[in-house]
């Protein structure tokens, strides 16, 4: 089905300001449809060579039945509907004309800047209609109000965000009409319980508003400068109010009528639960954030350990395994340090993979000649599961090729590099090999490429430490490792892993 972009984008030619202004009622009128219990159609005229029509969006309410159950948008009208649309596009008057018995179907002009760019249909099926109560007659005055701005040209206001946010208030969370000097005249069911939620135990009907919230307010709190304004209706504004007992949130549609101002509507809703919720949730990230920074504290003191008992062992065998135990936990916690960083478990790996090669050629070619690295490609963002892991690998595969690819012992005269170790990253989707046998995320080929001087005859690899932990790490990301020799000289080292979903543990 086309959105209201690909229609105005393909089929409609329209000013980008007017099309800004369509767009702007689209993310504002499901407040119209639930409020007039009836879906909404827009139609816009195609312009250009084109004389006619198309359905450019469509909104059902969440308060009734729905007219259309099928999806309409991009379809044109019948001659009958046509004839009609041309009409209140050109007079800029709406229309309530005869339909069936159990039909009814309002047209409305969109004008803005005193002109019309399309038509609002209200559809309305009678038989379907909900009996009407207080709740349904005062929604309905509502949903016309709102109609007439629209075809005076005032709603939706430029001066007021579109669309439902994260604990915006919609229809069904609750509504109050107010007058013109802010008195509450009608409120809904879900409205008074809020107003109750939040500490007002009298009668709400014919009570101030502002004087209900302020009254209410803790000791010292400083006023945000637009409440009194979105409390009194006059301000297409919202904002959000916290006491000791609830949160709510609340959004002023000021009523006007050629331009006065005769009320407001109050859309407000309790979001106690979910600010609660959200506050558990930054406590834990937060926690969860210094968990990770204090291990990397931990493990950087644990690598400072080792590199100070290595200087003194005697033995240079000892000093050098206790030198690479160190180096190790240094590449675990740059790691941790990342995710420490983060706000979730998951972190952008190119960052870490660039500094573990650096790092990695700086250590192994240390008071030898110098050897470049380059990272090509892209890990892209990965679970924390899979990130100590893959960091290990790269580590042990970097330095593993600068320590046997390059004669690093003798520094060059000119500072130029002996070599270069080259990280390159792929992700996809893909199929094929030892890696898909498990179900899982994406594929990650990793490919760590030297220009020295390559395998050796008898080369067996896995024998050392260093490339067991790698087989080791590869067996548990359900991979596979491959070496060959890369002409005219050199080495590629080539592993696939299939990484863990971003969303599931598995």
């Amino acid at each position: 089905m086309p959105t209201l972009r690909d229609v105005l984008g393909h089929e409609v030619a329209l000013p980008r300001a007017d099309a800004d202004w369509l767009h702007r009622l689209v993310g504002d009128w499901q407040m119209v449809a639930d409020l007039s219990f009836s879906d909404l159609t827009l139609w816009v005229p195609a312009g250009g060579d084109r004389d006619d029509w198309v359905l450019a969006a469509h909104a059902r309410p969440t308060t009734g039945p729905n007219f259309y159950n099928d999806d309409v948008v991009g379809s044109t009208p019948e001659p009958a509907r046509r004839e009609v649309l041309d009409t209140v596009l050109r007079t800029m008057r709406p229309l309530d004309p005869p339909q069936a018995d159990s039909v009814r179907e309002q047209y409305v002009p969109v004008v803005r800047a005193g002109r019309s760019v399309g038509v609002l249909v209200r559809h309305t099926d009678l038989h379907s209609m909900r009996q009407q109560g207080g709740l349904e007659v005062n929604y309905l005055q509502l949903a016309q109000s709102l109609l007439r701005m629209i075809g005076q040209g005032a709603f939706p206001s430029e001066m007021a965000p579109t669309g439902v946010g994260r604990g915006t208030p919609r229809v069904g969370d609750g509504v109050l009409r107010l007058g013109a000097e802010g008195l509450i005249e009608y409120a809904s069911p879900n409205a008074i319980s809020a107003l109750r939620r939040l500490g007002h135990t009298d009668q709400v009907a014919g009570a101030d508003l502002s004087e209900i919230v302020t009254a209410r307010l803790p000791t010292g709190v400083t006023l945000d400068e637009t409440m009194p304004l979105v409390l009194t209706g006059r301000a297409p504004w919202g904002t959000e109010i916290e006491t000791v007992r609830s949160n709510l949130t609340l959004r002023a549609v000021p009523l006007l009528d050629q331009g006065a101002r005769y009320g407001a509507m109050i859309l407000l809703r309790d979001v106690s639960e979910l600010r609660r919720r959200e506050r558990e949730l930054m406590t834990k990230d937060a926690t969860i954030r210094e968990i990770h920074h204090r291990v990397k504290n931990n493990l950087q003191t644990v690598s400072a350990l080792l590199r100070l008992q290595s200087r003194r062992m005697d033995n240079l065998g000892a000093r050098a395994a206790l030198q690479e135990a160190g180096r190790r936990v240094s590449t675990v916690a740059l790691v941790h340090d990342t995710l420490s960083h983060g706000f979730d478990e998951t972190v952008l790996f190119d960052e870490i993979a660039v500094r573990i090669a650096r790092a990695t050629v700086e250590v192994a070619s240390q008071g030898g000649a110098r050897v470049a690295a380059e990272h090509r490609g892209s890990f892209g963002r990965i679970r924390a599961e899979d990130a100590t892991p893959l960091a290990m690998m790269l580590a042990e595969l970097v330095h593993n090729a600068v320590e046997h690819a390059f004669d690093t012992s003798t520094p060059t005269t000119d500072g130029d590099p002996v070599g270069t170790v080259i990280v390159e990253a792929a992700r996809s989707a893909g199929s094929g090999g030892e890696a898909t046998a498990a179900p899982g995320g994406d594929l990650l080929t990793v490919t760590v490429t030297d220009n020295g001087r390559g395998l050796p005859e008898d080369h067996q690899p896995g024998t050392g430490l260093g490339m067991q932990i790698v087989q080791a790490l590869i067996s548990d990301l359900r991979g596979e490792i491959h070496w060959e020799t890369q002409e005219p000289h050199g080495t590629v080292v080539r592993f696939v892993v299939r990484l863990r979903g971003l969303s599931a543990e598995g």
